[in-house]
């Protein structure tokens, strides 16, 4: 029987790109939560993925991107260090720009790594074949890579090959996680983001940048057959907070009940969830508040 094959794979880009949704699809099921909106990841999300010719431990990273505060900062020092920690680079662009998408900056940072890259091309499915064709050329030119790939997060096209890709270009090596384990995030992160992301889905412009959500406390009751969670999503603003609440209550509410059927179906159970709404002013640009509410470098 062949030795089994076993790598740490940092996926790095722009926001927006399709980072998070391309390893929710590797993957098979939902690690990262997803939003259209840019710099929804904020922190390194570990997904694993345990196949018979070994095991790929993903890191999806922070877009990277020009900072206008402390947590953006982080966010691009989140990104930089795991490229530097990692056997093989996942670079994840929207071709759908239709022109060479990576910054002067990242190709910096990706060379200033030493570590090998892979290019995926994303959303493939929305472009004509004469357009993606100049695109990979263009990138041919642009670095060696050593794959570029036109994959689909959305519809799956290409995905099974990359990853046959990415086990290429790792070494044999031992199993890091146990088989089943799909990311090693505490429960009360994955609902943390839970809660945020339906924030995002549902409010524009400043709001969905300027929340933390925090799981405050958790417990089993009525034999473990119900999970009541209380936590509270912070802002930084009275008006902000006042949207987040909505007329009557109405926003937070729905809010409240699209997390709680995401929770639902992530831990099998009923869920309680109790959700409050706190001020911190401008907690974006405080070293301790972004510590504290779990945003710091790993």
């Amino acid at each position: 029987m062949p030795d089994k094959k076993s790598g740490f794979i940092a996926v790095i880009g722009k926001p927006n790109a399709g980072k998070s949704t391309l390893m929710n699809t590797i993957l098979g099921q939902k690690v990262a939560i997803m939003s259209d909106k840019p710099q929804t990841t904020r922190t390194l999300i570990r997904g694993i993925l345990t196949r018979d010719e070994g095991q790929l431990v993903f890191l999806d990273t922070p877009g990277i991107h020009k900072p206008r505060h402390r947590l953006g900062e982080v966010m691009n020092e989140v990104a930089e260090e795991a490229m530097h920690e990692v056997d093989v680079l996942l670079c994840v662009v929207d071709a759908t720009v239709g022109e060479v998408h990576l910054h002067g900056e990242i190709l910096s940072k990706i060379k200033k790594s030493g570590r090998p890259a892979i290019l995926a091309l994303n959303k493939v499915d929305l472009l004509a074949k004469e357009q993606l064709l100049k695109l990979i050329a263009d990138y041919q030119q642009e670095y060696d890579f050593l794959e570029i790939i036109p994959v689909s997060a959305k519809t799956g096209d290409q995905v099974d090959k990359l990853i046959q890709l990415l086990f290429q270009h790792v070494s044999e090596g031992p199993f890091y996680y146990p088989e089943g384990v799909v990311t090693d995030h505490p429960e009360a992160f994955l609902m943390a983001e839970l809660i945020r992301e339906k924030v995002l889905y549902l409010t524009h412009e400043e709001i969905p940048h300027s929340v933390a959500v925090q799981i405050e406390h958790m417990e089993f009751r009525e034999d473990n057959q119900v999970l009541y969670v209380h936590a509270i999503i912070y802002t930084e603003r009275d008006s902000q907070k006042a949207i987040l609440i909505g007329k009557e209550g109405k926003l937070l509410k729905r809010v409240g009940t699209l997390a709680r059927r995401d929770m639902e179906g992530l831990f099998h159970r009923k869920v309680f969830l109790d959700l409050w709404i706190k001020v911190k002013k401008d907690w974006r640009n405080h070293e301790h508040l972004i510590r504290s509410f779990g945003l710091e470098r790993d």
